[in-house]
């Protein structure tokens, strides 16, 4: 599609956008919990005594339930009084309704942090949490850089710095598993040091009549596989700059169609389990932990689980670079909280999140292989939790922690996960899977 097709295609819906946002002005600033009736950021109460009486927070979220389990568990021990409701929904589902959930009546007291947080946070739907910054010392618990991360871009009203908008209860990164019993059967004794070298191993398990990569694409796992290979081959700044917004970076690049071709010549070569593009990530983790692949592309909300029912019998490595001794790159975000505008128990909320900051709640945390915000607090990891701590300590010190590229535009993840899927298929070219991302990029961030 050439520029002008696209230029052209952008104004007609900046035509057609604006003539439905006339008529419907009226009728939303007279509709309870829409943007205009929050005149703009609101900040939680200076006191966190939390008042008597029993109460209870709804708290919606996305990832690891074993992980809220346990941290409700616990946090409701040290509080009898505060019963916590967990509300699990998938991760396509709570994104796709996240700003629905969080202006209507119904919202829950706390939910997780996610795409579509920043403009939640402008219009004043989530609580600035700056006052409970400096009430809690969350800056001796939690590294700044975790908490930066959760600043909206916006400066607190209620103390004049930084504005916060969640607490992270645990950092993520996104990786491969391996089962080594399986490895073994195809000749595979360690982790690929290259990117081509994994590919070897791929075909390695292909030879030896096993599937050599589970890949849960019906939500976010082929999302995964994706960016994880964009990280290795297109370089860290350009990236940033696309998800950021700067003017005139594009995902139309040499390096972004590469990635995009692997994703469909591996489908070619039959590297992916059957039915890739029908099996949710949380399946293909149960099918791996049964043994079914010999890879599992996933991140480390998964490890608590294959632990559990592999033992020694799984780890883990980033995906590799393309030279060996290349920089560890790989997808991540801090697992993170923000409290509802609507609660009525801001303080109850607030002692929510100041336990995530414990050391009984980093314990819990890392036994889910999650790296908790404050490593030195829990024991050292073992198995795949120490895989796993160890590549995001690298990621780290390269400072190649990237986050997921639906954080490019509130409306991404559905061209990315429809478009991920039709190239496992075979089903597009990857010019045009991404020229569908950049047109959805300059929708959001164009003039």
């Amino acid at each position: 599609m050439d520029s002008t097709h696209r230029v052209r295609r952008r104004i007609a819906a900046t035509v057609c956008a604006a003539a439905l946002v006339l008529p419907l002005a009226a009728c939303d600033a007279l509709t309870p919990g829409s943007a205009t009736a929050v005149p703009g950021p609101t900040s939680v109460p200076s006191s966190t005594a939390v008042p008597d009486g029993d109460v209870t927070l709804r708290l919606q979220f996305a990832d690891a339930p074993l992980m809220v389990d346990a941290l409700i568990a616990a946090f409701e021990k040290d509080h009898p009084d505060i019963d916590v409701e967990p509300q699990y929904k998938t991760f396509s589902d709570y994104v796709q309704n996240l700003k629905l959930t969080m202006t209507s009546d119904t919202a829950p007291d706390i939910a997780q942090y996610a795409v579509g947080m920043t403009d939640l946070a402008a219009d004043g739907h989530i609580l600035d949490l700056a006052p409970y910054r400096e009430a809690y010392g969350w800056d001796k618990a939690i590294p700044p850089v975790s908490l930066d991360q959760l600043t909206a871009g916006q400066t607190s009203e209620a103390t004049g710095g930084r504005a916060l908008f969640g607490v992270p209860a645990g950092l993520s990164m996104t990786g491969i598993y391996y089962n080594k019993e399986l490895a073994a059967k195809a000749g595979i004794d360690a982790p690929p040091r290259t990117l081509d070298e994994f590919e070897q191993q791929l075909a390695a398990a292909k030879d030896a009549d096993l599937t050599p990569l589970g890949v849960g694409a019906l939500d976010s796992g082929g999302l995964h596989l994706w960016a994880a290979l964009l990280n290795q081959l297109m370089p860290t700044d350009e990236y940033w700059d696309w998800v950021n917004g700067k003017k005139g970076a594009t995902i139309e690049n040499p390096a972004a169609v590469e990635a995009s071709e692997v994703m469909v010549e591996w489908g070619r070569k039959g590297y992916y389990n059957e039915s890739a593009n029908g099996t949710a990530q949380v399946d293909s983790t149960a099918q791996f932990a049964k043994g079914d692949s010999v890879f599992l592309i996933n991140g480390n909300w998964a490890a608590g689980q294959l632990a559990t029912v592999m033992g020694d019998n799984v780890g883990f490595f980033p995906m590799p670079g393309e030279q060996a001794g290349s920089p560890t790159v790989a997808s991540g975000f801090s697992v993170s909280y923000a409290v509802s505008a609507k609660t009525e128990h801001p303080q109850a909320a607030g002692a929510f999140l100041d336990f995530l900051t414990s050391p009984e709640a980093g314990q819990i945390i890392s036994d889910n292989g999650f790296m908790p915000p404050n490593p030195d607090a829990v024991k050292k990891p073992t198995g795949v939790l120490a895989d796993i701590a160890a590549g995001h300590r690298r990621a780290v010190a390269d400072d190649g922690i990237t986050t997921f590229p639906d954080f490019a535009a509130p409306a991404m993840l559905d061209r990315l996960r429809s478009g991920v899927q039709k190239l496992i298929a075979d089903r597009v070219e990857p010019a045009d899977y991404l020229d569908s991302l950049q047109d959805e990029w300059e929708e959001h961030h164009g003039e």
